[in-house]
């Protein structure tokens, strides 16, 4: 079973969409205030398969290479239209590769 933490900007609902993982939020792990560099380190000591984020920056403010974390970003953190972007997302959690980064557009 994979591993999947919901950034602090992906609405804490969307983890109910999310099949077959174990879904957790950054506040839930005590990770509230670890900024990005320091939420993807700390992901990735604890093993966590899979970032999900509506952080549009996140690919240009970190250096992810090397990373095993995958990552998927979502178009928007409002949870009505991010809703629509679940059978998605399920379908990105099967094939995602570590280290992987996957956009969804809108």
């Amino acid at each position: 079973m994979k591993s999947v933490l919901l950034d602090h900007c992906v609405p804490r609902p969307f983890g109910k969409v999310i099949e077959n993982c174990a879904v957790a939020t950054a506040f839930e792990r005590g990770w509230q205030n670890l900024k990005n560099g320091e939420l993807i380190e700390a992901a990735e000591l604890a093993n966590v398969d899979i970032l999900i984020t509506a952080d549009k920056n996140l690919r240009y403010q970190q250096n992810l290479d090397g990373r095993r974390i995958a990552i998927i970003e979502l178009p928007t953190n409002r949870l009505k239209l991010v809703s629509e972007y679940a059978a998605q997302v399920n379908e990105i959690i099967l094939t995602v590769q570590p280290g992987g980064y996957v956009v969804i557009e809108l």
